[in-house]
């Protein structure tokens, strides 16, 4: 069910709101429902920490200059040689 709401703001981002809307072929309204729906959503389990992760962390210590997109890189590399 849609149900109209009336919401009160400034002109100017109004303005810059519907250009945007405009812009990206969508209506303002979708954008608001997206938005609050993003904004209220739960997103159950992100913050969960699983035992095993618990269990593990602090297990490995890395020199804080340690790169680790770079050792990734060079273990694919070598994987797909």
């Amino acid at each position: 069910m849609n149900t109209k709401l009336t919401i009160r703001m400034e002109d100017s981002i109004i303005e810059r709101a519907k250009q945007y809307a405009k812009k990206h072929n969508v209506s303002l309204s979708k954008i608001i429902e997206s938005y609050l729906n993003s904004l209220t959503q739960q997103k159950k389990g992100e913050n969960e920490i699983t035992p095993l992760v618990k269990k593990l962390s602090g297990v490995i210590d890395l020199p804080d200059d340690f790169d680790y997109k770079k050792e990734y890189s060079d273990y694919l590399m070598e994987k797909y040689k």
